[in-house]
């Protein structure tokens, strides 16, 4: 999620919805929810402006109004899991593979999960944008490959060396028409899923090289669009793709019939995905704007809901840039009000 998704989310809302999809809207096999108090069920947040804003001098409170580390507080509020964008040569260094470092190593000192989260980018990835990094666009598809392994790998050897071993890592971010275009954009050549799939399965591959414990998510948008999940996820298993968990965003925000109908759908598409690709299932982003009372209730039902999957099979919710305050960057669905403050939404969390 980025302020540049937040405008382009009701277009590509309509686009993926006329999209011809050659998939089954039958339904799946009824899963049967079970009350889980699986301690391993990851509650997350997505921390990748954390020292960008510290850096700018924000600072971060307690409800009492006592001066916290952030990753600390969030910890406190019942996060056990921090999700971090890395992007290949960003302007200005934030989010690059030593700032990503740095904030892995302090999850990991709080004794937190831990997701990684490829963009393959510059800057922001998400169902708009898959630019190339600016020293990959005139690679060969089949050097482009050999580059996504090893720049995987790089990025992972490095966290090792500094005893940094993820829980997950995504390859792509909000991939709803591929990734690295034009050659994996899958919806102006359907030819291209092969090209898609054989990005993903180098990702992953790198990743296993490193640490075969670690989870590869391949992860969209719009976690209530089934045929949408029918589509993309169809199209890269016929393809071969590896991967070992299906990653989701929800922001009911952009959902007309409102936070509850988006629970419940995608609740539905959660389940059916579990059945028809025996892949296990994440939230890996949430979001609602910051003074919408319904914020807590939204988070609370989705935590329930996803936790209610059968066999363990929701792994966990992850909020996307909680601690995001005061309009940073020009976004609005933080969960700290304007004093550095959580605000009620991050109860849900406890």
């Amino acid at each position: 999620m980025c302020v540049m998704k937040t405008k382009l989310k009701i277009v590509y809302l309509f686009f993926f919805s006329i999209l011809p999809l050659c998939c089954s809207k039958s339904q799946p096999a009824p899963v049967t929810p079970q009350t889980s108090n699986n301690i391993s069920f990851s509650k997350g947040a997505d921390v990748g402006w954390l020292t960008q804003m510290e850096a700018a001098g924000l600072k971060f409170y307690d409800s009492t109004g006592t001066l916290q580390d952030c990753m600390a507080l969030l910890k406190s509020l019942g996060i056990n899991s921090i999700r971090l964008r890395v992007w290949v040569k960003p302007s200005g260094g934030w989010n690059n593979t030593s700032d990503v470092v740095a904030k892995a190593k302090r999850a990991k000192a709080l004794g937190m999960k831990i997701m990684i989260d490829f963009h393959y980018s510059d800057t922001w990835a998400d169902p708009g944008h898959q630019t190339k990094p600016a020293a990959w666009t005139s690679l060969s598809f089949n050097d482009l490959k050999i580059k996504v392994y090893n720049y995987t790998k790089g990025v992972m050897d490095t966290l090792k060396l500094n005893d940094v071993i993820p829980n997950w890592v995504q390859v792509g971010n909000e991939t709803n028409d591929g990734m690295l275009w034009p050659d994996g954009r899958v919806s102006t050549n359907q030819n291209n899923f092969s090209n898609f799939a054989a990005l993903i399965t180098q990702g992953y591959n790198a990743v296993k090289a490193v640490s075969d414990t670690t989870k590869v998510i391949v992860h969209i948008s719009n976690g209530y669009d089934n045929s949408l999940y029918h589509w993309m996820f169809d199209g890269l298993t016929s393809n071969g793709a590896k991967f070992d968990v299906i990653g989701m965003s929800l922001y009911p925000s952009y959902f007309a019939s409102g936070w509850s109908a988006a629970n419940s759908q995608c609740l539905f598409n959660m389940t059916d995905m579990i059945a028809r690709y025996s892949k296990p299932v994440m939230i890996v982003e949430v979001g609602m704007p910051v003074n919408d009372p319904n914020a807590k209730a939204f988070l609370t039902d989705l935590i329930n809901k996803t936790k209610s999957i059968t066999n363990g099979k929701g792994l966990g919710v992850f909020y996307w840039e909680p601690e995001c305050y005061n309009n940073w960057q020009g976004y609005g669905l933080g969960a700290f009000d304007n004093s550095g403050k959580p605000t009620a939404a991050m109860n849900a969390f406890k």
